[in-house]
């Protein structure tokens, strides 16, 4: 499946705040999951980085506590939906 440029937006902002070298924002599937061993093998600081990172560049605030985080924090797609969505009903709503 192809990344939308949204998508790989949201993969150059998770490499750079991450530092990860050796990976291409192309490369991230939008459907592979995140925070495991098979996919980018994230862990909870990484996603703490991204949450911070996002809430910078996008205004878009998720919180740890919220039921859904788990599910928005597993793949690309989710993500970037999430961060979509907020920031549309966001520039809705003014």
């Amino acid at each position: 499946m192809a990344q939308t440029i949204e998508q790989q937006e949201m993969a150059r902002l998770i490499i750079d705040i991450l530092n990860i070298d050796d990976v291409d924002p192309t490369d991230i599937a939008p459907d592979a999951i995140m925070f495991d061993d098979t996919g980018l093998g994230l862990d909870s600081i990484d996603a703490l980085e991204i949450a911070v990172a996002i809430a910078e560049q996008y205004d878009v605030h998720i919180s740890a506590e919220d039921e859904a985080t788990k599910e928005i924090f597993a793949t690309l797609a989710n993500l970037t939906a999430h961060v979509m969505q907020e920031t549309k009903a966001r520039q809705t709503a003014s």
